[in-house]
Protein backbone atom coordinates (compact mmCIF):
# COMPACT_ATOMS: atom_id res chain seq x y z
CA UNK A 1 0.00 0.00 0.00
CA UNK A 2 1.38 3.50 -0.73
CA UNK A 3 2.16 5.68 1.90
CA UNK A 4 -0.97 8.11 3.33
CA UNK A 5 -0.55 10.95 2.34
CA UNK A 6 -0.81 14.71 3.74
CA UNK A 7 -3.82 16.66 3.06
CA UNK A 8 -2.21 19.32 0.70
CA UNK A 9 0.42 17.15 -0.41
CA UNK A 10 -0.78 16.71 -4.65
CA UNK A 11 2.10 14.10 -5.98
CA UNK A 12 0.35 12.65 -8.16
CA UNK A 13 0.22 8.39 -8.53
CA UNK A 14 -1.10 5.87 -10.43
CA UNK A 15 -3.87 3.18 -8.18
CA UNK A 16 -4.16 -0.38 -9.55
CA UNK A 17 -7.48 0.57 -10.25
CA UNK A 18 -6.78 3.34 -12.94
CA UNK A 19 -3.68 1.43 -14.12
CA UNK A 20 -5.94 -0.79 -16.52
CA UNK A 21 -7.73 2.52 -18.44
CA UNK A 22 -3.87 3.93 -18.41
CA UNK A 23 -2.31 1.22 -19.70
CA UNK A 24 -3.96 1.33 -23.51
CA UNK A 25 -2.64 5.09 -24.40
CA UNK A 26 0.78 3.32 -24.23
CA UNK A 27 2.69 2.23 -27.55
CA UNK A 28 5.02 -0.75 -26.84
CA UNK A 29 8.00 -1.36 -29.12
CA UNK A 30 5.43 -4.60 -30.56
CA UNK A 31 2.97 -2.16 -31.46
CA UNK A 32 4.85 0.83 -32.71
CA UNK A 33 4.96 0.21 -36.63
CA UNK A 34 0.91 -0.74 -36.23
CA UNK A 35 0.64 3.42 -35.97
CA UNK A 36 -0.80 5.41 -39.05
CA UNK A 37 0.86 8.41 -37.84
CA UNK A 38 3.76 8.85 -35.01
CA UNK A 39 3.01 11.60 -33.00
CA UNK A 40 0.96 12.02 -29.93
CA UNK A 41 2.37 8.91 -28.57
CA UNK A 42 4.18 7.70 -25.21
CA UNK A 43 6.46 4.64 -26.22
CA UNK A 44 6.81 2.16 -23.57
CA UNK A 45 10.28 0.31 -24.35
CA UNK A 46 14.14 0.73 -25.02
CA UNK A 47 15.18 4.14 -26.56
CA UNK A 48 17.79 1.53 -28.66
CA UNK A 49 14.52 -1.03 -29.70
CA UNK A 50 12.62 1.68 -30.89
CA UNK A 51 14.54 4.44 -32.43
CA UNK A 52 15.38 3.41 -35.57
CA UNK A 53 11.64 2.34 -36.12
CA UNK A 54 11.05 6.07 -35.95
CA UNK A 55 10.78 8.48 -38.92
CA UNK A 56 14.03 10.26 -39.42
CA UNK A 57 13.32 13.96 -39.76
CA UNK A 58 9.69 13.65 -38.06
CA UNK A 59 10.77 16.52 -34.82
CA UNK A 60 10.54 19.78 -35.26
CA UNK A 61 12.19 20.26 -31.41
CA UNK A 62 14.16 17.87 -29.46
CA UNK A 63 14.58 17.60 -25.60
CA UNK A 64 17.09 15.39 -24.02
CA UNK A 65 17.46 14.93 -20.24
CA UNK A 66 19.44 11.85 -20.10
CA UNK A 67 20.83 9.74 -16.93
CA UNK A 68 23.37 12.34 -16.06
CA UNK A 69 27.07 10.75 -14.87
CA UNK A 70 25.50 10.20 -11.50
CA UNK A 71 24.83 6.62 -9.98
CA UNK A 72 21.16 7.06 -9.41
CA UNK A 73 18.33 4.49 -9.18
CA UNK A 74 14.63 5.41 -10.97
CA UNK A 75 12.14 2.96 -9.43
CA UNK A 76 14.24 -0.25 -9.87
CA UNK A 77 16.83 0.68 -12.69
CA UNK A 78 20.06 1.76 -11.22
CA UNK A 79 22.40 3.94 -13.31
CA UNK A 80 25.64 3.30 -12.31
CA UNK A 81 28.16 6.54 -12.42
CA UNK A 82 31.04 5.61 -14.93
CA UNK A 83 34.85 7.54 -16.38
CA UNK A 84 33.75 10.94 -18.39
CA UNK A 85 35.22 8.31 -21.56
CA UNK A 86 32.63 6.12 -20.80
CA UNK A 87 30.25 8.49 -20.31
CA UNK A 88 30.79 10.08 -23.93
CA UNK A 89 30.33 6.43 -25.38
CA UNK A 90 27.01 6.08 -23.60
CA UNK A 91 26.30 9.60 -25.11
CA UNK A 92 27.27 7.91 -28.15
CA UNK A 93 25.59 5.00 -28.49
CA UNK A 94 22.53 6.62 -28.65
CA UNK A 95 22.75 10.69 -29.42
CA UNK A 96 23.70 10.48 -33.19
CA UNK A 97 20.78 8.23 -34.02
CA UNK A 98 18.57 10.90 -32.14
CA UNK A 99 19.83 13.46 -34.33
CA UNK A 100 18.57 12.01 -37.51
CA UNK A 101 15.04 12.20 -35.72
CA UNK A 102 15.78 16.14 -36.00
CA UNK A 103 14.15 18.10 -39.29
CA UNK A 104 16.55 20.26 -41.01
CA UNK A 105 15.49 23.46 -39.68
CA UNK A 106 14.84 22.19 -36.00
CA UNK A 107 16.66 22.58 -32.43
CA UNK A 108 17.39 19.99 -29.99
CA UNK A 109 18.37 21.00 -26.17
CA UNK A 110 20.48 18.71 -24.21
CA UNK A 111 20.30 18.84 -20.02
CA UNK A 112 23.35 17.70 -17.60
CA UNK A 113 24.76 19.43 -14.33
CA UNK A 114 28.37 20.70 -14.07
CA UNK A 115 29.76 17.23 -13.80
CA UNK A 116 28.99 15.68 -17.13
CA UNK A 117 28.45 18.88 -19.03
CA UNK A 118 31.61 18.85 -20.51
CA UNK A 119 30.80 15.60 -22.14
CA UNK A 120 27.75 16.65 -23.21
CA UNK A 121 28.98 19.77 -25.51
CA UNK A 122 31.77 17.42 -27.10
CA UNK A 123 29.24 14.63 -27.99
CA UNK A 124 26.62 17.90 -29.38
CA UNK A 125 29.33 19.64 -31.28
CA UNK A 126 29.89 16.18 -33.39
CA UNK A 127 26.59 15.99 -34.68
CA UNK A 128 25.43 19.98 -34.26
CA UNK A 129 26.06 23.14 -34.24
CA UNK A 130 26.35 24.58 -30.49
CA UNK A 131 24.18 28.26 -30.02
CA UNK A 132 24.16 28.71 -26.42
CA UNK A 133 24.18 26.90 -22.81
CA UNK A 134 21.70 28.14 -20.58
CA UNK A 135 21.92 27.61 -16.96
CA UNK A 136 19.20 27.40 -14.60
CA UNK A 137 19.03 27.95 -10.57
CA UNK A 138 17.46 25.05 -8.76
CA UNK A 139 16.70 26.39 -5.58
CA UNK A 140 16.70 22.58 -4.00
CA UNK A 141 18.96 20.02 -3.09
CA UNK A 142 21.04 19.46 0.12
CA UNK A 143 23.99 21.47 1.67
CA UNK A 144 27.43 20.29 1.19
CA UNK A 145 29.64 20.41 4.44
CA UNK A 146 33.09 20.74 2.27
CA UNK A 147 31.98 21.89 -1.49
CA UNK A 148 29.64 24.29 -2.63
CA UNK A 149 26.26 23.49 -2.97
CA UNK A 150 25.14 22.16 -6.32
CA UNK A 151 22.53 24.68 -7.17
CA UNK A 152 22.01 25.13 -10.97
CA UNK A 153 22.26 22.40 -14.15
CA UNK A 154 22.47 23.21 -17.81
CA UNK A 155 20.99 22.91 -20.70
CA UNK A 156 22.71 22.92 -24.50
CA UNK A 157 20.91 24.57 -27.01
CA UNK A 158 22.02 22.79 -30.70
CA UNK A 159 20.69 23.18 -34.28
CA UNK A 160 21.34 21.30 -37.66
CA UNK A 161 21.84 24.73 -39.66
CA UNK A 162 22.66 27.67 -38.07
CA UNK A 163 21.16 30.24 -40.36
CA UNK A 164 17.55 28.33 -40.60
CA UNK A 165 16.38 27.58 -37.26
CA UNK A 166 12.88 28.89 -35.18
CA UNK A 167 13.67 31.01 -32.30
CA UNK A 168 10.68 33.01 -30.95
CA UNK A 169 12.15 35.45 -28.62
CA UNK A 170 8.65 37.24 -28.00
CA UNK A 171 7.45 34.00 -26.60
CA UNK A 172 9.60 33.79 -23.77
CA UNK A 173 9.55 37.37 -22.15
CA UNK A 174 10.30 37.13 -18.44
CA UNK A 175 7.73 39.65 -16.46
CA UNK A 176 10.08 40.97 -13.80
CA UNK A 177 9.23 43.39 -10.79
CA UNK A 178 10.79 47.02 -11.39
CA UNK A 179 12.34 48.12 -8.12
CA UNK A 180 13.71 51.81 -9.19
CA UNK A 181 11.18 52.92 -11.70
CA UNK A 182 12.08 55.31 -14.24
CA UNK A 183 10.29 58.00 -15.62
CA UNK A 184 10.95 60.60 -18.72
CA UNK A 185 8.23 63.38 -19.19
CA UNK A 186 6.66 61.90 -16.28
CA UNK A 187 5.40 58.76 -17.91
CA UNK A 188 7.30 55.36 -16.83
CA UNK A 189 10.09 54.60 -19.32
CA UNK A 190 10.16 50.66 -20.59
CA UNK A 191 7.91 49.71 -18.00
CA UNK A 192 4.54 49.17 -16.93
CA UNK A 193 2.16 50.41 -14.24
CA UNK A 194 -0.29 48.58 -12.99
CA UNK A 195 -2.60 47.81 -9.73
CA UNK A 196 -0.86 44.95 -9.27
CA UNK A 197 2.97 46.42 -9.56
CA UNK A 198 5.57 47.92 -11.68
CA UNK A 199 6.88 45.21 -14.18
CA UNK A 200 8.83 45.41 -17.45
CA UNK A 201 8.96 42.45 -19.84
CA UNK A 202 12.70 41.47 -20.42
CA UNK A 203 14.56 39.55 -23.07
CA UNK A 204 15.45 36.21 -21.75
CA UNK A 205 18.99 35.47 -21.10
CA UNK A 206 20.67 32.30 -20.61
CA UNK A 207 20.47 32.15 -16.90
CA UNK A 208 17.56 31.37 -15.35
CA UNK A 209 16.53 32.44 -11.60
CA UNK A 210 13.16 32.05 -12.33
CA UNK A 211 12.05 28.01 -12.07
CA UNK A 212 10.76 26.64 -9.17
CA UNK A 213 10.96 22.62 -9.17
CA UNK A 214 8.18 20.57 -8.68
CA UNK A 215 7.41 19.79 -4.59
CA UNK A 216 4.76 18.15 -3.17
CA UNK A 217 2.10 20.67 -3.21
CA UNK A 218 2.70 21.35 -6.72
CA UNK A 219 -0.35 18.82 -9.19
CA UNK A 220 2.37 18.57 -11.69
CA UNK A 221 4.87 17.12 -8.80
CA UNK A 222 5.40 13.19 -8.61
CA UNK A 223 7.93 10.69 -7.18
CA UNK A 224 10.09 10.67 -10.39
CA UNK A 225 13.90 11.56 -8.57
CA UNK A 226 14.85 14.02 -11.75
CA UNK A 227 11.31 15.60 -12.84
CA UNK A 228 12.13 18.65 -14.75
CA UNK A 229 9.56 21.60 -14.41
CA UNK A 230 6.93 22.20 -16.93
CA UNK A 231 7.81 26.28 -16.76
CA UNK A 232 11.42 25.04 -17.40
CA UNK A 233 10.28 22.81 -20.73
CA UNK A 234 7.86 25.20 -21.75
CA UNK A 235 9.91 27.85 -22.28
CA UNK A 236 11.98 25.49 -24.30
CA UNK A 237 9.24 24.70 -26.19
CA UNK A 238 7.80 28.04 -27.00
CA UNK A 239 11.29 29.45 -28.16
CA UNK A 240 12.03 26.79 -30.34
CA UNK A 241 8.77 25.41 -31.82
CA UNK A 242 5.40 26.29 -33.46
CA UNK A 243 2.18 25.43 -32.64
CA UNK A 244 1.83 21.93 -34.33
CA UNK A 245 4.94 21.21 -34.63
CA UNK A 246 6.18 17.91 -33.06
CA UNK A 247 8.34 17.72 -29.73
CA UNK A 248 10.48 14.52 -29.24
CA UNK A 249 12.06 13.56 -25.56
CA UNK A 250 13.80 10.08 -26.03
CA UNK A 251 14.00 10.06 -22.31
CA UNK A 252 10.88 10.91 -20.83
CA UNK A 253 10.26 10.11 -17.28
CA UNK A 254 7.28 11.06 -16.29
CA UNK A 255 6.46 12.88 -19.41
CA UNK A 256 6.96 16.64 -18.57
CA UNK A 257 7.72 17.35 -22.38
CA UNK A 258 4.88 15.40 -23.86
CA UNK A 259 2.63 17.34 -21.33
CA UNK A 260 4.07 20.84 -21.74
CA UNK A 261 4.06 20.22 -25.63
CA UNK A 262 -0.04 18.69 -25.46
CA UNK A 263 -0.90 22.26 -23.17
CA UNK A 264 0.90 24.63 -25.86
CA UNK A 265 -0.98 23.22 -28.60
CA UNK A 266 2.07 20.95 -29.87
CA UNK A 267 2.52 17.24 -30.95
CA UNK A 268 4.72 15.14 -28.94
CA UNK A 269 6.27 11.29 -28.93
CA UNK A 270 7.71 10.50 -25.51
CA UNK A 271 9.94 6.98 -24.87
CA UNK A 272 10.42 5.31 -21.73
CA UNK A 273 12.15 2.46 -20.47
CA UNK A 274 9.66 2.57 -17.12
CA UNK A 275 6.43 1.52 -16.82
CA UNK A 276 5.46 3.20 -13.90
CA UNK A 277 6.74 6.30 -15.03
CA UNK A 278 4.57 6.15 -18.43
CA UNK A 279 1.76 5.69 -16.48
CA UNK A 280 2.13 8.84 -14.33
CA UNK A 281 2.73 10.36 -17.70
CA UNK A 282 -0.34 9.24 -19.73
CA UNK A 283 -2.40 10.81 -16.55
CA UNK A 284 -0.71 13.52 -16.95
CA UNK A 285 -1.48 13.98 -20.88
CA UNK A 286 -5.12 13.03 -19.66
CA UNK A 287 -5.41 15.87 -16.98
CA UNK A 288 -3.88 18.24 -19.79
CA UNK A 289 -7.12 18.00 -21.52
CA UNK A 290 -8.74 19.82 -18.52
CA UNK A 291 -6.07 22.28 -17.10
CA UNK A 292 -3.77 23.95 -19.43
CA UNK A 293 -2.20 25.83 -16.96
CA UNK A 294 1.41 26.08 -16.45
CA UNK A 295 3.19 27.26 -13.02
CA UNK A 296 5.02 30.57 -13.53
CA UNK A 297 3.27 31.17 -16.89
CA UNK A 298 0.26 33.31 -17.31
CA UNK A 299 -1.23 36.03 -19.86
CA UNK A 300 1.65 34.99 -22.50
CA UNK A 301 4.50 35.69 -20.40
CA UNK A 302 6.58 34.53 -17.41
CA UNK A 303 6.72 35.48 -14.02
CA UNK A 304 9.43 35.68 -11.69
CA UNK A 305 9.04 33.39 -8.69
CA UNK A 306 6.96 34.46 -5.78
CA UNK A 307 4.60 36.47 -7.83
CA UNK A 308 1.74 34.45 -7.89
CA UNK A 309 -0.56 37.41 -6.15
CA UNK A 310 0.40 39.67 -9.11
CA UNK A 311 -0.04 36.66 -11.32
CA UNK A 312 -4.05 36.18 -10.63
CA UNK A 313 -4.62 39.56 -10.57
CA UNK A 314 -3.41 39.87 -14.26
CA UNK A 315 -5.04 37.27 -15.69
CA UNK A 316 -7.40 34.71 -15.27
CA UNK A 317 -6.05 30.76 -15.23
CA UNK A 318 -5.38 29.47 -18.43
CA UNK A 319 -8.33 27.04 -18.98
CA UNK A 320 -9.28 25.20 -21.89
Amino acid sequence: MPPHKAPRNRTLTVSAEEKPLLLPLLTTAHDLAAHRTASDLLICADLLEVIDRLPDGIADLIIIDPPYNLTKDFHGRTFAARSELAYEEYLRSWFPNVCRKLKPDGSLYLCGDWKCTSALQRVMEEELTVLNRITWQREKGRGAAANWKNAMEDIWFGVKDPKNYHFDVEAVKVKRRVMAPYRENGKPKDWTESASGNYRLTHPSNFWDDISVPFWSMPENTDHPTQKPEKLYAKLILASSKPGDLVFDPFMGSGTAPVVAKKLGRHYIGVEINEEYCLWAAKRILAADRDTTIQGYANGVFWERNTLAAQKKSAPAQQK
